[in-house]
């Protein structure tokens, strides 16, 4: 599953810190939750979580999959997108370009952001017990790259919908793989 970002409007609504962090808690439930449970679980009012919710939702990063009477209320259960984001700058027209760049860098600054804090508060000082990362360079052609990336979203998204349990823990993975033309090949 691929959803493209191709305006401002939708870059900025996905590129929101603040928004990132609901994402992740939603994902971090491994089912279809509400907005009150996550709000909860960041300690935070649901009102303001409910806000920035329906903003995900309007450009089909949360998704409402159910709803149950609880209470005499109404409990709505979201599901946030578990596919792959691609940001297209070729389709942007010309005069908001620069303005389109500046908002992608400051996307893929708050998933760096996000994913660094994450790492170092369950980081135990040793590379054992899935404290693992890795930073090399490898030589692809594009479609090796786009098959490298394609095999990593897909063993995500099968290993992603399974229950913690026989010998399952939960695993975080934030993955980049780019072209560098600084960088020439010996």
């Amino acid at each position: 599953m691929k959803k493209e970002l191709k305006t401002l409007e939708e870059i900025r609504i996905y590129s929101d810190p603040y928004r990132i962090q609901i994402l992740n808690e939603f994902i971090s439930f491994n089912r279809p939750a509400t907005v009150k449970e996550v709000a909860d679980a960041l300690h935070e009012v649901p009102a303001k979580v409910y806000y920035h919710a329906k903003k995900l939702e309007s450009i089909g990063m949360l998704e409402l999959v159910d709803t149950k009477l609880v209470n005499g209320i109404t409990a709505k259960y979201y599901e946030p997108y578990k596919g792959q984001v691609i940001i297209r700058k070729s389709e942007v027209d010309d005069t908001i370009k620069q303005v389109f760049q500046s908002e992608a860098e400051k996307l893929v600054s708050n998933f760096y952001d996000e994913n660094k804090k994450r790492f170092l508060q369950n980081y135990s000082g040793s590379m054992s017990k899935g404290n693992l990362f890795n930073n090399s360079s490898i030589y692809l052609t594009e479609q090796e790259a786009e098959q490298l990336f394609s095999m990593i979203n897909e063993f995500c998204e099968q290993h992603g919908h399974l229950s913690p349990g026989e010998g399952r823990v939960r695993y975080e993975m934030f993955f980049t793989l780019f072209h560098n033309p600084d960088i020439k090949s010996k």
